[in-house]
């Protein structure tokens, strides 16, 4: 079962995810915030597997929350933050705050309910509208490390390879297709990958390629 928070200042949007999610077995909507600090609040005492959060809301806003829930001592919630705006300032600042995903209300429900089950199974994503763009400002938003650190040399020569081509936003399948590997097969690299670096997911593996000047840097 599939715990969620949802954090919204609009209640009719809060009753209408809250609708779509008792329709799915395999999800309880277990509490509603209204603004970030109570969202915040209920995150630590609910510890669901995923909150949604809105980026504007009273009190404190969705991108400060989702920081002050991410750095909370043992936390285990993955954070997916919502916006009616395509800005790349929301998406650098919900990345560097550990959200695990960036989507766009405009989004079918159906849609926003899978985004949930690939946040819960502690993948991480982008609205695909965004993300190659994302990606390709990274370049210039951030200043890559004077040298690579030293965790790098646990990766084996493919791990890397895979990590260079995520950095670049391809998919597992497009790069099951590069490699000619099966998705399972990139799948694996990419566990092992994160497991190697201390990430959170894929999307924070990006943040690390450019920040050590693997790509776009150097």
């Amino acid at each position: 079962m599939i715990r969620v928070l949802l954090a919204d200042d609009h209640a009719m949007f809060r009753s209408g995810m809250r609708a779509v999610l008792d329709t799915q077995a395999d999800f309880e909507c277990v509490g509603e915030a209204a603004d970030g600090r109570e969202a915040v609040a209920q995150a630590a005492s609910l510890r669901p597997d995923v909150a949604v959060l809105d980026v504007r809301m009273p009190k404190l806003d969705g991108l400060a929350a989702t920081e002050a829930i991410m750095s909370a001592p043992g936390n285990d919630t993955r954070v997916l933050v919502l916006t009616t705006y395509d800005s790349d300032e929301y998406v650098y600042r919900a990345l560097r705050a550990g959200a695990s995903g960036f989507l766009l209300k405009s989004l079918a429900p159906e849609e926003l309910v899978s985004a949930m089950r690939v946040a819960a199974r502690g993948d991480a994503l982008i609205d695909p509208s965004v993300t190659r763009r994302l990606v390709s400002t990274f370049a210039t938003s951030i200043e890559p490390a004077a040298t690579e650190p030293a965790e790098l040399e646990r990766l084996t020569s493919r791990e890397r390879e895979v990590l260079l081509l995520v950095a670049d936003a391809s998919s597992n399948a497009e790069i099951a297709v590069r490699l000619h590997v099966g998705e399972e097969t990139v799948k694996t690299h990419v566990s092992r990958i994160l497991a190697k670096l201390g990430l959170r997911d894929r999307v924070h593996a990006v943040v690390y390629a450019y920040r050590n000047g693997l790509v776009g840097g150097r």
